[in-house]
């Protein structure tokens, strides 16, 4: 098992990459797309890197969205803008997102500029093997600016783990509608919200919580059994093991270093107001070093 160096970094680097989806730059960009709605924008802005990919696969990549969210957006997203269009007016938002919400000193300063280049490299380190996401990411030019190579740096380690993740989950016999009720049974995101979102319905939550009910996963009332608890358990800690590798190409030290450096960007971000309730990303805020 990993030591706790990819979690760490998670919660950290997670509410920066998170601007993706809830900085109003972003939502501009889409629009000015043209982009039919925030779930289009969604759904364009972060599968660009895989060029223009069947909804059948975006599903697969994403994993807990029914396919019905995902074929509302896509392929129609690029009838209005190219994947490649996609990708340019992203980086733009982001930088522009980071840089109302950091500030244009911080965003010049040195140390701004060595957590984007330290973030750079240990993606660039990241073995994208099977890791769909990651790679499509990974392949990215590198950005002139630093917000925006920050950004994608940390993008890509994101989706590193979050396929990582899907592996682990596929492991374990956890389908999309299971593993969401697992996490909002361990009180890390609202089910509600997750169902909603994700375009669920009632009945395919209700099926798939008899599911592990019956695997003893699940109790009557809605709550993790011990076994259960122990099998999250088991999930995250397979899932930071399998991110590990990057932060150990980088070193303890500048992992550590770069830790330091996103500590109060994360704690920004998280502060901002931008972030929804309800935790769909399932980020365990109290966790944070920088949220006490």
């Amino acid at each position: 098992m990993a030591d706790a160096t990819a979690r760490a970094l998670w919660e950290r680097y997670e509410p920066v990459h998170d601007l993706l989806y809830f900085a109003p730059e972003v939502r501009r960009a889409a629009d000015s797309l043209g982009m039919r709605g925030y779930w289009m924008g969604y759904f364009a802005l972060r599968a660009a890197p895989l060029g223009a990919a069947h909804p059948s696969v975006v599903t697969s990549c994403f994993y807990v969205f029914h396919p019905a969210r995902v074929t509302r957006a896509l392929p129609d997203a690029w009838t209005y803008a190219t994947p490649a269009d996609v990708l340019a007016a992203r980086e733009d938002a982001v930088d522009a997102a980071m840089t109302a919400l950091f500030g244009p000193d911080t965003v010049g300063s040195a140390e701004f500029g060595q957590a984007a280049d330290l973030a750079w490299e240990a993606a660039a380190a990241a073995d994208t093997t099977g890791r769909v996401l990651a790679a499509g990411n990974q392949a990215l030019e590198r950005p002139g600016r630093p917000a925006a190579r920050l950004w994608q740096g940390l993008t890509t380690l994101r989706e590193h783990r979050g396929d990582s993740h899907v592996a682990v989950l596929v492991a374990h016999g956890l389908g999309p509608v299971e593993a969401m009720i697992l996490k909002a049974a361990a009180g890390e995101s609202d089910g509600v919200l997750l169902r909603e979102t994700r375009k669920w319905e009632q009945a395919d939550w209700d099926a798939a919580g008899t599911r592990l009910c019956e695997r003893g996963l699940l109790a009557a009332d809605g709550s993790l059994t011990p076994a259960g608890a122990a099998l999250r358990a088991e999930v995250e800690a397979l899932t930071d093991a399998a991110a590990e590798g990057p932060w150990t190409a980088l070193g303890a030290d500048r992992a550590a270093r770069l830790a330091e450096l996103l500590d109060p960007l994360a704690r920004a971000v998280e502060t901002s107001g931008l972030l929804p309730t309800g935790n769909p990303v399932g980020l365990p805020r109290s966790a944070h070093p920088a949220a006490h």
